[in-house]
């Protein structure tokens, strides 16, 4: 395993990090998930990615159980702050009630006196920006978070954020894949300029960069795009347009010894933007497929060959906001 400074930060990261957004707790068992945590360590990776509202809550205390009695001080925890976990209208967002109760609750679930970085997970339109700052500041004050991130910012917010509080927010969490690139133009800059490192989740496109989906063909049974909770994200990327393109990579992957897995992470990480590729797994075998892709290095003809292969459905401009629309 390699690893990375989470942006100009001091803390180092594995370039492959585990997420276990809809798998733990919800689709795979607990024995299996402690299966996947336990490979993830024995392969090198140490930076472990969660949501309090993955599951409802139960993905951060499957994780927690999974990693109970590991060293602390060698594994990263992320875990993240912003959609519902209450029925009541404060029980959402980044007010500062929402983030320093759902942080006791989310230390609580994972079993731990300190989360390693703790993110917004997404912008909140309806709560002051200096409001959500300090809270966060508070929490690292009080020694209960040691790094702050977001996730799916603009640039524009980053930049505030960076103008009120400089030096808070060390990381993005964005979607970013060969595909989508929509961090490139304005995100990347912006995340550099104020030493803010991306942690890229997606970086298989939900599965279709692996190649298991096929132009034509039935989508195979137990994959994510059957899957209740991920299926209605990936219906996009499931046209014969997009699929043919996604096989031109096959030989591109096959003349440098790696799947179609571990090329499109590698091209994640190819980019000096970014900190750690977030990869799910449901087995431990995907997990060890995509851990290979750790420290590969692809020359400009390579990356070349692939901007050629998928030209016509590369996604290069947000295509709307990346957060839901304040509260009234």
């Amino acid at each position: 395993m390699e690893f990375r400074h989470l942006g100009r930060s001091g803390l180092m990261v594995s370039e492959i990090a585990y997420g276990n957004w809809i798998t733990h707790g919800a689709q795979i068992d607990e024995e299996r998930a402690h299966a996947c945590v336990r490979a993830g360590l024995d392969l090198g990776i140490t930076t472990f990615d969660t949501a309090d509202a993955y599951a409802g809550g139960r993905a951060e205390e499957v994780l927690g159980r999974a990693l109970a009695q590991v060293d602390r001080d060698e594994i990263e925890i992320l875990t993240k702050v912003y959609w519902p976990t209450g029925a009541g209208v404060n029980n959402r967002g980044l007010n500062r009630k929402h983030i320093l109760r759902s942080a006791e609750r989310s230390l609580r679930r994972l079993g731990t006196d300190y989360i390693d970085v703790y993110q917004a997970h997404r912008y909140d339109r309806s709560t002051p920006l200096e409001e959500t700052l300090r809270a966060f500041d508070d929490l690292v004050r009080q020694g209960k978070v040691l790094y702050v991130g977001v996730s799916e910012w603009t640039a524009a917010e980053l930049a505030e954020a960076a103008r009120i509080a400089p030096g808070l927010i060390v990381s993005n969490q964005p979607q970013y894949n060969m595909i989508r690139r929509v961090i490139e133009p304005e995100i990347v800059p912006v995340s550099q300029r104020h030493g803010i490192g991306q942690l890229v989740f997606q970086p298989l496109a939900m599965g279709v960069l692996t190649g298991k989906y096929l132009p034509g063909a039935p989508i195979p049974e137990g994959t994510r795009a059957t899957d209740p909770d991920g299926g209605q994200y990936i219906a996009r990327l499931l046209t014969d347009e997009v699929l043919t393109r996604v096989r031109a990579l096959a030989p591109i992957a096959a003349d440098h010894g790696l799947s179609m897995a571990q090329l499109a992470i590698a091209w994640t990480l190819s980019n000096p933007a970014v900190s750690a590729a977030v990869v799910g797994a449901s087995r431990p075998e995907q997990l060890a497929d995509s851990a290979k892709a750790a420290g590969v290095t692809l020359d400009a003809a390579a990356l070349e060959a692939i901007d050629e292969a998928l030209d016509g459905i590369i996604e290069r401009h947000l295509d709307g906001p990346l957060s839901p629309p304040a509260r009234p």
